[in-house]
């Protein structure tokens, strides 16, 4: 057996793929499936998902409850993964995507705006319980070109998908909200600003374009060159301009604000 599957089925809360398939039952399972109906498609967009799938390669976090046991909980499964990912030789067969998958009673949005509120929800309280402090190399403030979701000193690239998209298909991955989360490097390495990292953005876009029956999000981008990563995390159902500001702050904003309180 693989040395990091091994490690990874022996953790307690992140979940391999074939321990759901073979043991796993109730909303557990069925959110399994629904996935599993749209990643055995062969028109479905993401490649690497696809191959994920076919391989048995996801891991899994179910978070039951939107409070501290819940977020805490998706903390330790995010640690464990981190762990996991740590140590990749750079190959697409042991790239493991982390699937966070919540309950229906710990989500009470509807709409894809409620959905990804509640998804920065999730990530702000990821990063409130970061057990690492924010990599140096990382810019922690959205607004920057070099900001990316950071645990455990990880740089991450967090996808919000929802039951509540209806236009935008390839974010709908049934019933249940969910963040499908890698590790930043892995799309350097597979779809990087390199030309054969430029020729797989393209297919997966083209392929997008037919899987949703629209063209891709503008808001799409590669990482560092312009395109802001935040925009990218929870798309609108539209192709528009996005305006706003990101939801996330990071923690120096908040020591900085007490500084200021206790002056």
């Amino acid at each position: 057996m693989d040395a990091q599957v091994e490690r990874s089925q022996q953790t307690t809360k992140l979940i391999s793929q074939t321990q759901v398939l073979e043991g796993g039952g109730g909303w557990h399972r069925a959110a399994l499936d629904e996935i599993a109906s749209r990643l055995a498609g062969p028109d479905f967009p993401c490649v690497f998902s696809r191959n994920a799938f076919r391989k048995r390669l996801l891991r899994f976090a179910f978070v039951e409850s939107a409070d501290g046991d819940g977020f805490r909980h998706l903390a330790q499964a995010l640690t464990e993964y981190v762990e996991l990912s740590r140590d990749w030789d750079g190959q697409l067969d042991t790239a493991y995507p982390l699937l966070v998958m919540f309950s229906k009673e710990a989500v009470t949005a509807r709409t894809v705006e409620e959905y990804h509120a509640f998804g920065w929800q999730v990530l702000q309280e990821l990063h409130h319980l970061d057990p690492a402090p924010w990599p140096t190399d990382v810019g922690d403030d959205p607004d920057s070109a070099s900001w990316s979701m950071c645990f455990d000193g990880m740089p991450l690239f967090c996808n919000m998908s929802n039951p509540a998209h209806r236009n935008r298909r390839s974010r709908n991955l049934g019933e249940h909200f969910v963040i499908v989360i890698n590790p930043r490097e892995r799309f350097d390495v597979f779809a990087g600003e390199t030309p054969s990292g430029r020729k797989v953005r393209a297919n997966i876009r083209n392929r997008i374009h037919r899987y949703d029956g629209m063209r891709h999000s503008p808001q799409l981008g590669s990482y560092g060159v312009g395109a802001l990563e935040w925009l990218q995390y929870g798309l609108i159902e539209e192709n528009a301009e996005r305006k706003g500001v990101c939801p996330f702050r990071p923690q120096t904003a908040f020591e900085n604000e007490q500084e200021i309180l206790t002056k």
